[in-house]
């Protein structure tokens, strides 16, 4: 999907990541009548780089007498989940069928479905709705597979997926950022800012529209590396304490130094100025080096016919780059007449196998670490990539707090790269949050401009 807003100014926080997934859609859709409503015609690749079993799970779970499950996911993950509805009702008997529906529309329409009987079984979102469902009591806690859950997949993934300490997902696949650049400018991508703003010095022509890096720096979730690389974060211990606000600590202001200095010596553009549709345009066109971005964009620049590569993000201060990153589960209606069938679907279409599977078709990037292991994908240098810079990010916190953040972080990105103090304005901005996030807890946690404070992804 193409993004269609720009970035700049003070806009209020765009909600369009949120229909975006990291998964490129590789295979053909269903053969189904109804493309909204299927019972599974999909099928596993005749010619499958991997060898996949589908078999039941181990454990003493059973399916209800007479279960039957109906699945929300989005378009984009429709190959896949075709795919395994079919493996997991030859496995266990259980018919199941597929709605589609966008993450970011499932968990506003589940609330009303829900208590209704209408909803789905197994939901998919990511941890930005989490702490909503999971404190109104609309999703079951992951308990039978808790610890399988835990020891399999990635750490940032099992805390995406966690609440209040309690685990509710069943992960899916990851969303983060890397840096694409493009081989025929630069033959070795950078492994320091350092390094960029060197070779900066010999690339960067304004009058000419050439630029050696670009990022979304008027944007929070982008920008975020040059907090959480240096020793800064949204909110402490893992995400779960909002009274612990780390934005505005000495990491974070020192981050905010190199962020600021590539104004200067990297990208002389105001923040008003960086575009994201304007900056797709020109790596598209060659006249990027470096390009910030998620991998929504792999087929736009495939098309484009740019000769291009990804690579973790430079590091910062020192430190290994650090992204924000949102994972994509499964989670089990607490409506469902069928849990004990919701449950075994969430785990088989979560697995291992299931994984590799949504990785052939979809183009998913893994949350279990054998998966992510496997030889095909270490030699996919994509999808490596972004596992790489997956294991090294901070999951956006789930708590409902961070409705609070988006905003006052986005105008403190646009004050500093505009010149403004660090120090000052991240101050400024925790405040805000703090103002923001105590206005919310008086009016029940309901946003007083809706859409406005949605995370960018």
């Amino acid at each position: 999907m193409k993004r269609k807003q720009a970035l700049g100014g003070l806009a209020k926080v765009s909600l369009f990541v949120l229909t975006l997934s990291l998964v490129i859609t590789t295979a053909c859709s269903n053969n189904a009548n109804d493309p909204n409503d299927s019972k599974g015609t999909g099928n596993t690749p005749d010619q499958s780089k991997f060898d996949l079993t589908f078999n039941k799970l181990e454990t003493d779970l059973v399916p209800e007498p007479g279960a039957s499950l109906l699945i929300w996911e989005s378009k984009e993950a429709r190959p896949f989940v075709e795919a395994i509805m079919k493996e997991f009702t030859a496995a266990y008997g259980v018919e199941v069928r597929m709605q589609e529906l966008g993450t970011m529309d499932q968990i506003g329409k589940f609330e009303l479905d829900g208590p209704a009987g209408l909803a789905a079984d197994v939901i998919t979102t990511s941890q930005d709705h989490l702490g909503k469902a999971a404190s109104a009591g609309l999703i079951l806690p992951n308990d039978e597979f808790e610890e399988a859950t835990r020891s399999e997949h990635e750490a940032v993934a099992v805390t995406a997926g966690s609440y209040n300490n309690k685990l509710y997902g069943y992960p899916i696949k990851v969303m983060t950022y890397a840096m694409f650049y493009n081989k025929d400018l630069i033959s070795k991508p950078p492994a320091t800012m350092e390094e960029v703003i060197a070779f900066s010095k010999t690339f960067t022509d304004p009058d000419r529209n050439k630029y050696a890096f670009m990022f979304d720096a008027p944007f929070f979730y982008f920008s975020y590396p040059f907090i959480g690389s240096t020793g800064g974060y949204i909110f402490g211990n893992n995400g779960t304490d909002p009274a612990d606000i780390g934005l505005n600590n000495e990491g974070a202001v020192k981050g905010m130094e190199v962020f600021a200095s590539l104004r200067k010596e990297v990208l002389p553009i105001s923040a008003g100025d960086i575009a994201s549709d304007i900056k797709t345009t020109l790596f598209s066109e060659g006249s990027v080096a470096m390009n910030v971005t998620g991998s929504w964009f792999i087929e736009t620049f495939r098309q484009a016919g740019i000769n291009f590569g990804v690579a973790p993000i430079p590091a910062i201060g020192g430190n290994d780059s650090v992204t924000l990153s949102q994972v994509n589960s499964w989670y089990v209606s607490a409506y469902s007449k069928y849990p004990n069938a919701a449950k075994l679907f969430a785990r088989f279409a979560s697995n291992k196998s299931a994984q590799l599977l949504n990785y052939e078709l979809t183009g998913a990037v893994p949350t279990h670490k054998e998966a992510a292991q496997n030889a095909v994908i270490q030699g996919d240098e994509i999808t490596s990539t972004f596992y790489k810079q997956f294991s090294n990010s901070h999951s956006a916190p789930s708590i409902p707090e961070i409705s609070s953040v988006w905003v006052p972080m986005d105008a403190a990105m646009v004050e500093i790269w505009d010149g403004n103090d660090g120090k000052e304005v991240l101050d400024r901005a925790v405040k805000q949050i703090r103002d923001a996030m105590s206005l919310n807890a008086k009016q029940g946690d309901k946003p007083s401009e809706p859409g406005s404070t949605e995370a960018p992804f």
